[in-house]
């Protein structure tokens, strides 16, 4: 018996309404597809910039890794098996915010145990946002070793899907010759007092070098450009075209014109290109890694790489045009999202860090937000939330050296961090993005020196995940607790995670008790490495107050020693050395009859100190400021972050 609406047309009889309901439900479960990936972690070799063979950590025998695609939506199933033999891994899928799944966001010692050499684990849940993201090992500067990869998010909804005629994906990226454990040896090392972070040997565009894009006239193209690198900036151009800006970290934007772009380590941009419509001539591509982040320039660094737009594959390949003015890249404030959010209320929680670095007792350096560096638990992070019933909301539990900032459900929460040191820094918030509201310029101290009033606030903050706060500036960001679980903040150059810049936000920890299983495989990769699954920071299950024996950074330096001295220190006793060598030296030479060697000596080092003050011309695009700083050894060249140089 057939029905009718209040208007009097004709509608369906039950079991048409039901068949409706079942259509419509298939469509929702067609649209939203399970995807899996079947990895093996293996090592290889690699040689992407020609000129060192390196071990690799690779995928399935092939590196660079896969490109991970799914559709908005879909289920992302990543099944992983740790065949490295030597090292531990994990997988933390980089911008993706987890909603219920903080077990698979996958920092080790955070939300999850290592994965064993030899264990198996598997990544499953589900994307429910769009946009340019990536994948990387998040475990001991591990992903600097090749495990890094794009992963992209396509929107059939994207609000510029008519916008352009293709799709390309781009990285860019930093390589060191050197596996990293040797280097983070080197670097934790009280033989670097200052914490002179290793300079890479190479850039790279799509794990390459000379990469070449065949476009077509007329064309447009959207670029999905990720900096999957360790350590270093890259300020990138195309010769001859423009870039029409439309998302930054998964956030669509309202188009915003472009001719250079800088990308820190972690942040992505998707942008048009539009082909020109003759084919007289091929264009480069450049990428130049910011050199101000590095403590000094080593002698032969090419810090450019180069690639080219190919119209016509027989025409020649130029040589791009050199760059003798600062580098002016587009300022990504500026920018507003397709969504037009409003700034947020006044917030419920303010959270202020102070971002230091500087000597402990073993005579390393390291960093420090509030005077805490971080080191991992012996129980990660989330298995203390879960396991610590109403004690969950006691930041006490989560032990003092990982800096827990314990967060209600659904508060307005700021985030005001002032740099007081000398060297920018990226920072990645997990499970969220956040809104932009206040980004100071270089040397402006703190926040609470600035004098800035709200009226500096924009009405429609620009927003991202991983944003570049200025050397010895400050910078302020707004989110909503909207998302129970485990998320680091961080910095995302990978040489100051290592030191210890991190503190973890522990959102709606009882909220997560009621959302989270363990799954068996958590379990198991926790009993393969030895590590407990309940407990506070300590292990303890008893008193979860009681933090004895919980993982702690080296003791303070003694009275008297600052970074300053220690360097001095150091310096002193290689000069004397050295002196002492000359000496003896010099005084053999004389009994030769042969003394004119020193003035060569000195030559050639007044020449190293002449490429280091203002670049030697290597490579193709001189980097303005490249390398600026007579003496890298004591900290003083441009990019030198040490905190006792910084008064």
């Amino acid at each position: 018996m057939a029905w009718r609406t209040a208007n009097g047309a004709a509608s369906p009889g039950r079991l048409g309404l039901v068949w409706l309901l079942c259509l419509l439900w298939h469509g929702l479960l067609a649209s939203a597809a399970t995807v899996t990936y079947d990895f093996n972690i293996t090592w290889l070799t690699a040689n992407p910039d020609g000129m060192a063979d390196r071990p690799t950590i690779g995928i399935n025998g092939q590196w660079p890794i896969p490109t991970i695609r799914v559709n908005v939506g879909d289920r992302l199933v990543v099944n992983v098996l740790n065949s490295l033999g030597n090292e531990s891994a994990s997988l933390h899928f980089h911008g993706l915010f987890m909603r219920n799944a903080t077990h698979m966001d996958g920092p080790a010692g955070v939300t999850q145990c290592p994965i064993p050499p030899g264990s198996r684990f598997t990544y499953n849940f589900t994307v429910d946002q769009p946009g340019t993201y990536w994948y990387h090992s998040h475990i001991r500067g591990q992903y600097p070793d090749g495990l890094r990869g794009p992963l992209i998010v396509h929107d059939p909804d994207s609000p510029f899907r008519d916008k352009y005629d293709e799709e390309l994906v781009m990285t860019v990226s930093d390589w060191y010759h050197d596996p990293m454990p040797g280097l983070l040896s080197q670097f934790l090392n009280k033989a670097n007092p200052t914490g002179a972070e290793p300079v890479p040997n190479s850039a790279l565009l799509n794990d390459t070098q000379n990469l070449t894009v065949s476009v077509q006239p007329g064309k447009t193209y959207l670029f999905r450009m990720i900096n999957i690198g360790a350590f270093a900036g890259q300020y990138v151009w195309f010769e001859g075209h423009n870039m029409t800006i439309l998302e930054v970290d998964g956030v669509y934007t309202h188009p915003a014109e472009a001719s250079m772009i800088y990308l820190a380590a972690a942040q992505r941009c998707s942008f048009l290109i539009t082909a020109k419509n003759d084919t007289s001539e091929n264009f480069p591509i450049v990428a130049s890694m910011d050199t101000d982040l590095f403590d000094k320039i080593p002698d032969g660094l090419n810090w450019n790489v180069t690639g080219w737009l190919v119209y016509d594959s027989a025409k020649p390949l130029p040589d791009p045009a050199v760059v003798y003015d600062a580098f002016e890249p587009f300022d990504d404030i500026g920018l507003v999202p397709w969504d037009n959010q409003t700034l947020l209320g006044e917030p419920d929680q303010t959270i202020t860090l102070d971002v230091i670095m500087d000597n402990l007792g073993d005579g390393a350096n390291y960093a420090f937000f509030n005077d805490i560096t971080y080191v991992s638990p012996k129980v990660p992070t989330l298995y203390t939330a879960l396991s610590a019933g109403d004690l969950a909301t006691n930041s006490a539990v989560y032990g003092t050296y990982t800096h827990p900032l314990v967060l209600e459900k659904d508060q307005v929460v700021e985030i005001l961090i002032n740099n007081l040191d000398s060297g920018k820094h990226p920072f990645h918030l997990h499970g969220h993005e956040f809104q932009v509201i206040w980004r100071s310029d270089d040397d402006a101290g703190t926040f609470a020196d600035s004098n800035v009033t709200a009226d500096a606030f924009p009405a429609i903050p620009m927003k991202r995940d991983t944003v570049v706060v200025r050397p010895n500036g400050n910078m302020v960001l707004r989110f909503k607790s909207n998302n129970p679980g485990i998320w680091l903040f961080h910095c995302h150059i990978e040489w100051h995670v290592a030191s210890g810049l991190m503190a973890t936000i522990v959102e709606a920890p009882l909220d997560l008790q009621k959302t989270i299983a363990l799954p068996s495989d958590h379990l198991a990769a926790c009993a393969a490495a030895g590590v407990p699954t309940a407990g506070n920071a300590a292990g303890n299950t008893v008193n979860f107050l009681d933090l004895t024996g919980q993982n702690a950074p080296p003791p303070p330096l003694p009275a008297g020693f600052t970074p300053r001295g220690i360097v001095a220190l150091v310096f002193s006793c290689v000069s004397g050395i050295l002196g002492v060598a000359v000496v003896s030296w010099y005084g053999f030479a004389g009994q030769a009859g042969g003394q004119g060697a020193a003035p060569a000596v000195l030559a050639r080092q007044g020449e190293k100190q002449q490429q280091q003050l203002g670049g030697d011309g290597q490579g193709t695009v001189g980097a303005a400021g490249s390398g600026s700083g007579a003496d890298a050894g004591v900290g003083q060249a441009a990019g030198g972050r040490r905190s006792g140089e910084a008064n």
